[in-house]
C-alpha cells in the first residue's frame, strides 16, 4: 500500500490498521485519550518553534497529520459502534461553520472580529439552551491543571471553598495520608515490581486528589498551577541538559555514570542558578 494525498485512502489506511495492527485492534477511545492530548501539544510546540525552515516545515505537517490521525482513529472506532462515521463528523463541523456564519453565508452584517465573536457565543448559546445548565457547565476544557483551577474557582463563587490556607493545608494532609495507605511498600521497585490493575485504579483516584488539592493551594496563593508546573519543567530540562553536558565532557555515557555522580553535576547545575 503506498501513501497519497486522499482522504478515502486514509480512512482505508486506517480500516486495515485497525483489523491487521495487534496495537490499533486493542484501542478503544478511552485509551487513545491520552494520546490526542499529546498530539495537540506536540503541534503547538512545533507551530511555537517555526523558524519557516524546511526542517520545520516537515515537523509541523508530521505533526498536524498525527492530530488528524487522532480524528480519523476515533471516528473509525464510533463508526464501529453504529453511532456515526467520519462522513457525519465532516458533515456536522460543515453545519456549525455555516450556522455561526451568518456574516458569511446570510444577510447580517457584522463588521468587526468582536461582532463575529459576540454573534458566535450569541448563537452558541442558543445551540446550547436545551441542555441541562448547570454551574460548572462554562468551564471550558484544558489540561488537568488549568480545569482543575478553574473548576475550583468556579465553585469558590457560590461559597463551596475554603476560606483560609488552614483548611487546604488540612485537606492536602488528609488527602496524603490516604494516598500513602494505598501505596506499595517502600522496597517498591517499579522497573521489575508490578501493580495489578485494581491497585494501580485505587492509586491513581488517590493521586489524583492531591494533586487536585495542590491546584487549589495555588489557586489560593494566587499561583497559576499550569505555569508553575511549566516553569519547574523548564529548570528540569535545563539541569538535567547540564547533568549530560558534564558527562559528555568526561567522556561518559549516562549508562557508565551513576546515581551519584549525576546527582552531584544536578546540585552544580542548582548552584549555579540560584547564584
Amino acid at each position: 500500500m503506498n501513501p497519497t494525498n486522499q482522504f478515502s485512502d486514509l480512512l482505508a489506511l486506517m480500516a486495515r490498521l485497525r483489523t491487521d495492527c495487534p496495537w490499533d485492534k486493542k484501542q478503544t477511545n478511552d485509551s487513545l485519550q491520552k494520546y490526542a492530548i499529546e498530539e495537540v501539544f506536540e503541534l503547538i510546540e512545533a507551530i511555537s518553534n517555526d523558524d519557516k525552515s524546511p526542517l520545520a516545515t516537515n515537523d509541523i505537517k508530521g505533526e498536524l497529520g498525527d492530530v488528524l490521525l487522532q480524528i480519523v482513529f476515533h471516528a473509525h472506532l464510533y463508526a464501529e459502534q453504529g453511532r456515526f462515521d467520519m462522513a457525519d463528523v465532516i458533515y456536522a463541523l460543515q453545519e456549525k461553520l455555516i450556522r455561526r456564519h451568518p456574516h458569511v453565508f446570510d444577510k447580517e452584517n457584522l463588521k468587526t472580529d468582536e461582532d463575529v465573536k459576540r454573534r458566535w457565543d450569541e448563537i452558541k448559546q442558543i445551540e446550547n439552551q436545551d441542555r441541562p445548565k448547570r454551574l460548572l457547565s462554562d468551564v471550558k476544557a484544558g489540561t488537568a491543571l488549568m480545569t482543575a483551577q478553574n473548576l475550583q474557582k468556579q465553585a469558590g463563587k457560590v461559597g463551596f471553598d475554603w476560606q483560609d490556607l488552614s483548611g487546604v493545608l488540612g485537606k492536602l494532609q488528609e488527602e496524603l495520608g490516604e494516598l500513602k495507605a494505598e501505596l506499595p511498600t517502600p522496597e517498591f521497585k517499579y522497573k521489575t515490581d508490578k501493580l495489578d490493575e485494581a491497585q494501580k485504579d485505587k492509586i491513581a483516584g488517590e493521586l489524583g486528589d492531591v494533586l487536585f488539592v495542590l491546584t487549589n493551594l495555588a489557586r489560593h496563593l494566587d499561583i497559576d498551577a499550569e505555569m508553575a508546573l511549566q516553569n519547574t519543567n523548564a529548570k528540569f530540562k535545563r539541569r538535567f541538559a547540564f547533568v549530560e553536558q558534564s558527562l559528555m565532557e568526561q567522556g561518559k555515557t549516562f549508562e557508565q555514570s551513576d546515581l551519584a555522580e549525576m546527582d552531584k553535576y544536578w546540585d552544580m547545575a542548582k548552584d549555579a542558578e540560584n547564584k
